[in-house]
């Protein structure tokens, strides 16, 4: 039943994908479809694609693995695309571009910015479709059993060819039916969760005790090498083998093993992890690291989502979609309600994840607690039948995103970096970009979904919501602020973020700074353009440039008459 449904979205993606076959003549109808998208497709379109797998099953995970501070993840997502409506959202499709990095050019004149803001597109998109990729992997393993390349090559395989097909057209299409399915597949099995658990599981849920005695026989099955603090002695079964006593001590569960520990037994300790349960999991403040500092955690998270949200470039990209300014604020307000009822329904999988499955923070599981939900609540049909609601709507997840993502990648390397797009390339670009984020997302089934999403939002908020924020609403910006700003919030953000993957990350305030770096480098990219910036002079054409970002096109049409 579960394949069937994941089988059945896969086919329905490349069924609708075809439909943008022949409309596709040109680069613009490839990249934004010819700018005829209607507010409310594209307003379903955008929340298709945004919704992600740190959505779908992420934010729910988190809120298991780091308490209820993790529900401002959802928070941040939704608030980012206000700040856009106020900010962004006009003023960028009245630019007539095509990328972003089209607007950096056309508003400051330099080939190099262009070029600089298409790598930034290309660190952004790997970012975010790597675990899109290994979602649909883990996803795949956890209910089917199938091995986790299969899933990664699937999601792969079924992005890259709808999009090779129908661009941006085909991605709408996809985007806006998965969108809905997407809603349905998740809210449904929410109401039934709820109803079905029983009173007491839901007055537990409300206020969960600190999860420190296994209440049942558990078999933990370790996603990743976990090493294990335990506090008395324990009888633990090893991959099946006969149960042997172990000792107070450290222990190290290698990846792939399945410890089962007896009911009544102490939970072993996590180091670096928070048990769910209890006063500091129930308190709503983020502090990932245990670093100590939890109101700094939750501000610079708030201000990667915020912010990053503006400088997502499949998401601007959906901007230019719009037949003009007007459509693009309209769809930016309808956006704003649509994520509003997704993101009301995490907390319900997040706090019955945290009574019913609590096991999961152990073996670094958490990001499948929305889909292993139904089958611990009714192991008979009902329990299969909300599983393959949930896997199918995962899929869905992976695959809207993915296909924005992809798009701008393309976009980027194509249309930004090589001079002279053609569709034909375009296709062929889609393709290669696609091989090459399978191999990347294969070895990459351990690392957290979350944790590399929000690193794509604190590189977008640093780099190009300075830029964009500034080139918009600042006429003094210079081509060489610009660049030396992205720069530093590139290397402030990105590199700070991949050194904390393979450094220890010092503990206290230090792990809050660097494993979240957005808190100070999004201020400091932008007080870098604006020194620089006033350093040189603007483009003798900034005057004109703003006039046509802010003057309404109905206006600009009366003034011509």
């Amino acid at each position: 039943m579960i394949a069937a449904a994941i089988v059945l979205v896969v086919l329905v993606t490349l069924l609708i994908g075809a439909r943008g076959v022949a409309a596709i003549r040109s680069t613009s109808d490839f990249l934004v479809a010819s700018r005829r998208i209607s507010p409310t497709l594209n307003a379903a379109a955008v929340s298709g694609e945004y919704l992600s797998a740190a959505s779908f099953l992420g934010v729910a995970g988190l809120v298991l693995k780091d308490g209820i501070g993790a529900l401002w993840y959802g928070v941040g997502f939704t608030a980012g695309y206000i700040a856009m409506l106020a900010l962004v959202a006009a003023p960028m499709r009245r630019t007539g571009a095509l990328t972003v990095p089209d607007f950096a050019e056309a508003r400051l004149g330099s080939a190099g910015l262009r070029k600089l803001s298409a790598v930034v597109v290309l660190v952004i998109a790997t970012l975010y479709l790597v675990p899109q990729f290994k979602a649909a992997g883990l996803v795949l393993t956890v209910v089917t059993g199938t091995p986790y390349w299969v899933g990664v090559v699937v999601a792969g395989a079924a992005v890259s060819i709808t999009l090779a097909l129908g661009g941006m057209r085909a991605a709408t299409y996809v985007q806006a039916f998965q969108f809905g399915l997407k809603l349905l597949l998740f809210i449904i099995p929410a109401i039934w969760l709820v109803s079905h658990v029983g009173a007491d599981t839901r007055r537990d849920a409300l206020a969960p005790v600190e999860f420190t005695r296994f209440d049942r026989a558990a078999p933990v099955e370790f996603r990743l090498d976990v090493e294990l603090t335990i506090t008395e002695p324990t009888p633990v079964s090893i991959s099946g083998g006969a149960a042997e006593v172990l000792r107070p001590g450290r222990y190290e569960a290698v990846a792939g093993s399945t410890w089962t520990f007896p009911a009544g037994a102490a939970v072993p300790k996590v180091d670096g992890a928070l048990p769910p349960g209890g006063d500091r999991w129930s308190r709503p403040l983020l502090d990932p690291n245990d670093s100590g500092y939890p109101l700094l955690s939750t501000l610079s998270l708030l201000m990667a989502t915020v912010l990053g949200a503006m400088g997502l470039p499949h998401i601007i990209v959906r901007f230019h979609t719009s037949s003009d300014g007007r459509g693009a604020r309209r769809t930016a307000a309808i956006t704003v309600a649509l994520l509003s009822v997704f993101y009301l329904f995490p907390a319900v999988y997040g706090v019955l994840g945290a009574v019913l499955l609590p096991e999961l923070y152990l073996a670094g599981g958490t990001d499948t607690v929305v889909v292993a939900l139904p089958a611990r609540v009714d192991s008979g049909w009902a329990g299969s039948l909300f599983t393959a609601m949930l896997s199918a709507g995962a899929f869905a997840a992976f695959l809207a995103t993915s296909l924005g993502l992809l798009l701008a990648l393309s976009g980027a390397v194509s249309h930004d970096l090589l001079p002279g797009a053609t569709v034909r390339r375009l296709r062929l670009t889609t393709l290669g970009a696609a091989v090459l984020v399978v191999a990347l997302a294969l070895p990459a089934a351990h690392l957290d979904v979350g944790a590399l999403v929000t690193s794509a939002f604190a590189v977008a908020a640093s780099t190009f919501c300075p830029l964009l924020v500034l080139g918009i609403w600042w006429a003094r910006l210079t081509a060489r602020g610009a660049v030396v700003g992205m720069v530093v919030g590139l290397v402030s953000s990105a590199g700070v973020i991949g050194a904390s993957f393979f450094l220890a990350t010092p503990p206290g305030l230090a792990a809050t700074l660097l494993g979240q770096p957005a808190l100070w480098s999004v201020p400091l990219a932008f007080l870098t353009m604006v020194l620089v910036s006033l350093r040189g002079r603007p483009p003798a054409w900034a005057t004109a440039a703003m006039l046509r970002l802010h003057l309404d096109e109905t206006e600009r049409s009366r003034q011509r008459r």
